[in-house]
């Protein structure tokens, strides 16, 4: 099997692709059902955490989900993550309007990065876990989120993810290889758009099973573990931190 993008390589994607992140309707637009995904994630993360005062936004992007959120709660100290500086400085241009808060903006990879200890009420991490490789790395940051939020906070994560069945994934892939064709009209376009988006997954992503990072909450400690919403290769769920 060819080897997997480098975090550089991933880095250097991204600043090319500031403007498909940059849409609050329509989310990204390869994920199905990506705008009731940023309605479920943000509406969760403010009942959960009615309270909260910091967010910190894992693969921020351009911004979408910490610019939801505080729709739901206003004025949030924000820390925004990514590997991309472009998308850092999109983000930061989109929220500085809508919160008095503090933003933060901080260029690096999540598994190098001291996120601290008891620092954020929210984490929210949406489409960027997908890129840890080995079990050792996912543990590690699972645990460093849950070091990371105060007691009382929640995570929010949404996913590619895969299936553990060799059936199964091979069933959704194709649901999803069809929805990709749709967006462009079908046809050789929409077959064109597929085979782009396939050949950018298989090189850059590494996605885990559903069952695997809910156990993973778990096992790191956190509690009132949901799944708000599953749809072919997709997911979005969260937890609490006691």
């Amino acid at each position: 099997m060819p080897p997997k993008s480098t975090p550089d390589e991933i880095r250097r994607r991204f600043d090319e692709d500031v403007e498909r992140f940059s849409n609050l309707e329509t989310g990204q637009s390869a994920t199905i059902d990506a705008p009731l995904v940023l309605e479920l994630i943000t509406q969760a993360a403010a009942v959960v955490t009615p309270r909260a005062r910091h967010v910190l936004d894992v693969g921020c992007g351009a911004g979408n989900y910490t610019l939801k959120l505080l729709q739901r709660l206003a004025n949030l100290d924000a820390t925004l993550v990514d590997l991309s500086k472009p998308m850092l400085d999109r983000a930061v241009a989109r929220l500085a309007p809508a919160t008095t808060g503090k933003l933060t903006a901080l260029q690096g990879d999540i598994r190098d990065l001291d996120l601290g200890r008891e620092k954020f009420d929210i984490i929210l991490a949406a489409a960027v876990l997908h890129h840890l490789r080995t079990d050792a790395e996912w543990e590690s940051v699972f645990k460093k989120f849950h070091a990371a939020l105060r007691p009382g906070g929640s995570i929010w994560i949404s996913d590619l993810i895969e299936h553990t069945h060799p059936g199964i994934q091979s069933m959704m892939w194709t649901r999803w290889g069809e929805y990709l064709a749709a967006q462009e009209g079908g046809g050789a376009e929409g077959e064109t758009h597929r085979d782009s988006v396939f050949a950018y997954i298989t090189k850059e992503d590494t996605p885990k099973p559903l069952m695997y990072q809910l156990t993973l909450l778990q096992k790191t400690g956190f509690t009132d573990i949901d799944v708000l919403h599953k749809i072919s290769v997709f997911a979005a769920f969260g937890a609490k931190k006691p």
